[in-house]
């Protein structure tokens, strides 16, 4: 049986890999100029994806799933056949945030689909370009592949009424991965209401980064979410965020450390908040 690929590649590995055909690397930055920032400078090979276009159905008003939405899997299916990914291809994605701006949602839908061949770039693209990762600028050029063949999304995900059910019960967790402040309803930056989801509890991506925006050895994160989950099980843990985006962070640092992928509440706080659901407005400590 073959060792299972790591979800979390160093910039040192990655450097090893840079003249291999085998690899299909990805720029997922995200942000007003992430496109263009891309098109100036990015790693050498690297394909774009939009968050936007490629890895959501934005609607016009997110109290229908929330700001990024899933795309529907025939879109999806697309999307990675357009910039080249088979089945078999082994993906290695990374932005500029450390992982949570968009790099790890899009691992978590390639692994959601089954994609088992996917990692991402500890440290991000500022850690690749220290270690010395050839730059580029400008389109890549590369081949598009056949439709990928796609048939559910294989990996939990819940939605508003699963979070109303599990919010209370003391057989679920629900972990909201805001900072503290957005989650204390201190401060809210992009949704209209500032609060948090009754019964969450706070559990910031932020924590699963050293100060060097590396992630902690999985031996160090499995000792922290083990003893946040317990013995729930991993079908009544629901994470969320503010739009399904940076809640794959912390998925993807519980698979790192060996625990299995809790569900993912894509509509998060910015469905939540617009649905006329119990909020909790403010908090001091």
């Amino acid at each position: 049986m073959s060792k299972k690929l790591s979800p979390i590649i160093n910039p040192e590995e990655l450097i090893q890999l840079k003249n291999s055909s085998e690899i299909i690397l990805i720029d997922a930055r995200a942000g007003l100029s992430a496109e263009e920032n891309y098109n100036s400078e990015h790693l050498k090979g690297a394909r774009y994806v939009h968050l936007n276009r490629n890895l959501s159905t934005v609607d016009c008003n997110p109290k229908n799933g929330g700001r990024h939405p899933l795309p529907s899997l025939e879109k999806f299916s697309e999307v990675l056949s357009k910039i080249g990914i088979l089945p078999t291809s082994h993906v290695i994605v990374y932005d500029d945030k450390n992982g949570s701006n968009a790099a790890a949602r899009f691992w978590w839908m390639l692994r959601s689909i089954g994609h088992e061949k996917v990692q991402v770039v500890n440290g991000g693209l500022q850690a690749a370009i220290k270690a010395g990762f050839p730059l580029n600028s400008g389109i890549e050029i590369f081949e598009e592949t056949v439709i990928y063949p796609l048939s559910e999304w294989k990996l939990g995900i819940s939605n508003i009424e699963d979070v109303e059910k599990a919010r209370n019960n003391n057989e679920n967790i629900v972990i909201d991965v805001r900072d503290k402040n957005r989650f204390d309803g201190l401060t809210e930056p992009i949704d209209l209401i500032a609060g948090h989801i009754p019964g969450a509890i706070n559990v910031p991506f932020s924590e699963n980064l050293d100060e060097s925006g590396f992630y902690h050895t999985a031996e160090t994160l499995k000792e922290k979410y083990s003893g946040i989950i317990g013995d729930i099980k991993t079908e009544n843990i629901i994470i969320h965020c503010g739009s399904g985006v940076t809640a794959c962070h912390t998925l993807l640092a519980m698979d790192y450390a060996g625990i299995p992928i809790p569900k993912l509440y894509v509509g998060s706080w910015s469905e939540w908040s617009r649905n006329d659901k119990p909020m909790v407005i403010k908090q001091f400590s």
